[in-house]
């Protein structure tokens, strides 16, 4: 368990509330919200275009959040590109990097448990050039089926997309693995890091993956604000998404020629508020230290695990070990029925499909109940939680 009691840094933990939906957004500290407030107010102004020094100093603060975006995953500044969030980062290279290098009779694979935003992209661009869809399956605890992806895989793959930990099961991918498998057919590998991010020491280099996205509101900072970062010579090579101020290099009716990246792929006034809480965020949890906040959610999901483990009409999903997350099955009971019940009691989980349809028909139920853990949670929220589900059947015993 981590030493220090962090509830008291999250305002919106106040009044005792039982927040285990971290999975879906994380609260944010006073430090990120302090942050947002300062970049919004006294040291508000424009990056990239003004001359006067309140601009330049913007400027320089919304930079050093790239760095330190980078610095936290393990790339160069020069490879990180902002996006809203992990959904328009996947879009971006769905719609840049697919659009110029895939084309009919080439193959993409991703896996049984991907978020909807790593499916849905593809299928769009499957729809526009004819790129075909692989699935993965999964193994018996729920991890991505290397061996069945092995035997799936050919020359023809030009991309694996894949969750390095699952978003309902907690599972974390075997990325060495998948990376050996993917560039072995001279496939690319992209790994959607937003669960990963807050808990997991993220080195995109030993990773030895080519793209990788995360979201700034799953790691303690704001919405709409997210990375994307890129192999060098990978990002060098993709053509403009959007158009607009700011990726230009000169611009005339005669022709247009774009900037470098990363300004290539940020067209507009940036979200400039964002990066840097971001920033700020990222500034939290490298403090307190990744191994630290793992070990302590870790600890989390054992207790709960254990204690559900026990009640003869729960069904547990998921690897024992995974990271953060504990989703179940009370038999007789809608998971929106036990979430509703357990909001009475100040316990807030998440309740549906979590955006993993594939997911669910998999499993054979139309929605899972969801635990999941933050570095703010402690052991009274597990018995808060049990406390709740032991209500909920009673009630409808």
């Amino acid at each position: 368990m981590l030493e220090v009691n962090r509830k008291a840094q999250f305002p919106g933990l106040a009044d005792d509330w039982h927040y285990l939906d971290t999975a879906a957004t994380a609260q944010k500290p006073q430090a990120v919200i302090d942050a947002m407030a300062h970049a919004m107010g006294r040291d508000y102004a424009t990056v990239h275009r003004g001359v006067y020094a309140r601009s330049a100093d913007m400027t320089l603060a919304y930079e050093a959040a790239r760095r330190k975006v980078a610095a936290f995953i393990g790339g160069h500044e020069d490879e990180v590109v902002f996006t809203r969030g992990a959904t328009e980062a996947i879009n971006l290279v769905a719609q840049t990097w697919g659009q110029a290098n895939l084309k009919a009779g080439d193959r993409i694979l991703l896996s049984v448990l991907e978020h909807h935003s790593n499916i849905v992209p593809w299928q769009l661009l499957a729809a526009r050039t004819g790129v075909e869809i692989d699935v993965c399956p999964l193994t018996a605890d729920g991890l991505i089926d290397l061996d069945a992806a092995q035997r799936v895989l050919t020359p023809a793959h030009r991309l694996v997309a894949l969750a390095h930990v699952s978003n309902v099961l907690g599972s974390v991918l075997d990325v060495a693995g998948a990376a050996r498998l993917a560039h072995g057919v001279g496939a690319k590998l992209l790994l959607d890091g937003c669960q990963a991010v807050p808990r997991l020491a993220v080195d995109v280099a030993a990773l030895d993956c080519d793209f990788y996205v995360f979201s700034a509101h799953k790691l303690y900072g704001p919405t709409g604000i997210g990375a994307l970062w890129t192999k060098a010579d990978i990002l060098a090579a993709m053509p403009p998404w959007q158009g607009g101020g700011a990726m230009i290099d000169r611009v005339s009716f005669a022709g247009t020629t774009f900037a470098p990246p990363p300004q290539r792929f940020e067209a507009g006034t940036p979200a400039i508020v964002e990066a840097i809480a971001l920033g700020a965020a990222i500034d939290y949890v490298a403090e307190i230290g990744l191994e630290a906040i793992h070990a302590h959610e870790l600890a989390l999901v054992r207790t709960l695990r254990d204690a559900l483990r026990r009640m003869n009409d729960v069904t547990l999903f998921g690897p024992d070990d995974s990271a953060g997350i504990v989703s179940f099955a009370l038999q007789g009971v809608h998971p929106h029925d036990l979430g509703t019940i357990l909001d009475e009691e100040g316990v807030a989980i998440r309740a549906g499909h979590h955006c993993a349809q594939p997911l669910m028909e998999h499993l054979g139920v139309p929605a899972t109940a969801r635990a999941s853990f933050g570095l703010y949670n402690d052991e009274g929220d597990v018995t808060a939680l049990l406390r709740g589900i032991d209500r909920t059947r009673r009630i409808f015993g």
